[in-house]
């Protein structure tokens, strides 16, 4: 089964900028997407043979998950069931015969770190709830957490900035300590590729970026890794979509 992630930075603007030919050429099983930035109904989007499956802010413009699948699902869950956390659209998951797929938009800790104390309550929250899941588990999306100096241009300047803050690494650290693997880098130990970069300063021309888009799958998955891809060949976001093949 191929699954793509991409965080398209507002759907309605990627529609404009070639997402129909990405979402086809890619061909994917399920095709997860964060920051939507919409309503279900907002744009005349669909694919034959796909379902799809939305979780919106209640925010107009703001956040927002969605699945396209192939695949009927036995049921579907939108958010974490905790009231604190479900009303920014940021998960969506669907239960399958053999595992969960989970699709996350991660809270940014935003400028100054202000809300990093809120970051730190839903990434445990988040934890329990994939742990609380009967199957293995498929989590992707932005994590908006680079994991290590690897997954960063310029880690030393970038030490106390959001998505590269010590309590956000560590984080992520634990959630893969309870149980899970990255599966880029289980593939690709030492390379360096990166799924984000900031409009500014020519970022994405100079490669100056993070990888915070991730495939994480529960330990007991990670034999089944068929391959995993970064797109940086694809354009139409400040992110690029990521892959992981698995055979399940």
């Amino acid at each position: 089964m191929k699954f793509i992630s991409w965080n398209v930075n507002g759907l309605r603007a990627a529609a404009g900028k070639g997402f129909s030919d990405a979402f086809k050429a890619l061909d994917a099983d399920f095709f997860c997407l964060q920051e939507t930035k919409m309503q279900e109904g907002q744009l005349d989007l669909s694919f034959d043979g796909y379902t799809s499956y939305w979780n919106s802010a209640e925010k107009k413009g703001y956040s927002g998950t969605a699945i396209f699948t192939r695949k009927k699902p036995l049921s579907v869950c939108y958010g974490m069931g905790v009231e604190e956390h479900d009303h920014e659209g940021r998960i969506v998951t669907l239960e399958m015969p053999d595992f969960y797929l989970v699709c996350v938009y991660v809270p940014n800790s935003q400028d100054g770190l202000r809300r990093l104390d809120y970051r730190m309550k839903w990434e445990d929250d988040f934890r329990r709830f994939v742990l609380s899941l009967d199957k293995p588990v498929v989590i992707c999306g932005d994590l908006n957490v680079a994991h290590e100096e690897i997954d960063i241009k310029n880690p030393a300047s970038n030490r106390r900035n959001a998505g590269f803050t010590d309590e956000e690494r560590e984080k992520f650290s634990i959630l893969l300590a309870s149980g899970f693997t990255d599966t880029w880098r289980a593939q690709h130990p030492e390379e360096v590729k990166y799924s984000w970069w900031s409009y500014r300063f020519h970022a994405r021309e100079n490669n100056a970026g993070w990888r915070i888009d991730y495939f994480v799958v529960s330990d007991s998955l990670r034999d089944k890794i068929v391959s995993t891809d970064i797109h940086n060949e694809i354009f139409g976001s400040d992110h690029c979509p990521v892959e992981l093949v698995l055979d399940i």
